[in-house]
């Protein structure tokens, strides 16, 4: 059968960095941090104290207080970024047909603030269960795509995808599929995650996985730096409408670009920790390239990597590059919008996937910020857009995510041509 064309017909934004697609953009060619202390809970006794939150967010711009009760934090991140994301598409919801647009929704954790919370007042009333009825709906994972589709009653495919830290780039590859293979017009993707809480703070430090820099939290997320010492917690939301190419042309929408393939793979390796030589990320990468016929290497000119501050991982991945690339890898931008936004865990490809959108429609790559010592394990030939934004052509760019678990995905996304 032929596949159907797929477009980015609108984005959806709440970030650390920014509540708005505007203001998310702004910030990242600027090179802004959004690591602070984290303001949401004491930290006295952790060991990390800093986090990348959301900042002046207020449910009750968005919600009455009925409804907010019933929705864990990250489903509320979930629901403002897909009304943002759909004005900005201009669809008309009235002139669509509703059973042919669906929503693919990431979430790595879920409502983990809602279970914390619910088993803290449970053991705090000696045993007597006396649980919030909305207890079970607002943690579940999946439950962020259902309250979208409620929402805006879109009818069609509706299903969270949950792969870790790779959750939402696989939303939006099933999205992607859905709509080349016909079963769909318009599809909701993306991810939200809201885990800068005590039970997500301390299970991170004891996995040794976050940095402790708590004396420069700003500089703390410093990918491809000789001295990272992990990664900076984030959360927030990213949301991207994905069409097919004739239904958004014959409404007349605003395409930001093109997606042309979406690749899968899993490391088989270790639960943490990624392959040393990068296998994983040398097949997701190669094969979400091959999986549109007439795309060459030589379009690919940015790579938005995972890219998340950790010692093993930033050297994996730039090794995979170079397998995969080979002379062409030293022609590419690459770079790491962690260094700003912190990993958003399950909402990372959402949010990295409307940046890379965004360089590719702008012709503009963000920066990897915070490097100071480069690290003699990484090739200091290849560009990773150190400190400051680079202007330069981009046709076709790579977003690249990886799970615990050894989960990888990988999108592309190519400029619009009509």
């Amino acid at each position: 059968m032929e596949l159907k064309r797929v477009v980015v017909t609108g984005l959806g934004a709440l970030t650390p960095i920014g509540n708005s697609v505007e203001e998310y953009w702004k910030n990242l060619i600027g090179g802004v941090s959004g690591a602070a202390p984290i303001t949401r809970f004491d930290t006295t006794h952790f060991k990390t104290k800093f986090a990348c939150e959301v900042k002046d967010f207020d449910p009750a711009d968005h919600f009455d207080r009925k409804e907010a009760r019933k929705h864990d934090l990250f489903s509320k991140y979930a629901m403002v970024t897909s009304e943002e994301a759909i004005k900005d598409s201009g669809l008309n919801l009235e002139k669509i047909d509703l059973d042919r647009a669906g929503v693919i929704w990431g979430s790595g954790i879920g409502g983990i603030i809602t279970f914390q919370q619910e088993v803290t007042g449970f053991l705090q009333g000696n045993g007597v269960p006396r649980f919030n009825p909305f207890f079970i709906p607002k943690m579940i994972a999946d439950i962020a795509s259902g309250n979208i589709s409620i929402r805006h009653g879109f009818r069609g495919p509706n299903f969270s995808t949950v792969s870790a830290c790779a959750s939402s780039s696989h939303s939006m590859i099933d999205a992607f599929n859905y709509i080349r293979l016909g079963k769909a017009d318009v599809m909701i993707s993306g991810g939200s995650e809201a885990a800068v809480i005590e039970t997500g703070m301390g299970g991170f430090n004891a996995m040794h996985a976050l940095s402790t820099r708590n004396d420069s939290p700003e500089t703390a997320s410093r990918p491809f730096d000789k001295e990272r010492d992990g990664f900076v917690l984030g959360e927030g939301s990213g949301a991207i409408i994905l069409e097919e190419y004739e239904h958004a042309v014959n409404r007349g929408a605003n395409i930001y670009a093109e997606i042309v393939g979406g690749g899968l793979s899993a490391d088989a390796h270790h639960i943490t920790a990624p392959h040393p030589e990068g296998l994983g990320a040398i097949n997701v990468m190669r094969t979400a390239m091959n999986d549109h016929s007439d795309l060459d290497i030589s379009e690919i000119d940015y790579i938005n990597v995972h890219g998340t501050s950790t010692p093993l991982g930033d050297i994996a991945e730039t090794k995979a590059i170079k397998t995969v690339f080979g002379e062409h890898a030293y022609q590419l931008n690459i770079s790491s919008t962690k260094s700003m936004t912190g990993h958003l865990l399950g909402a990372a490809g959402a949010i990295e996937g409307i940046a890379t959108i965004l360089a590719v429609k702008n012709n503009i790559v963000p920066p990897t910020i915070n490097h100071f010592t480069d690290d003699p394990e990484l090739d200091p030939n290849l560009n990773f857009t150190f400190n400051t934004a680079q202007e330069r052509e981009v046709n076709a760019a790579l977003s690249n995510t990886f799970g615990f678990g050894g989960h990888n995905a990988s999108v592309v996304f190519r400029k619009f041509k009509g």
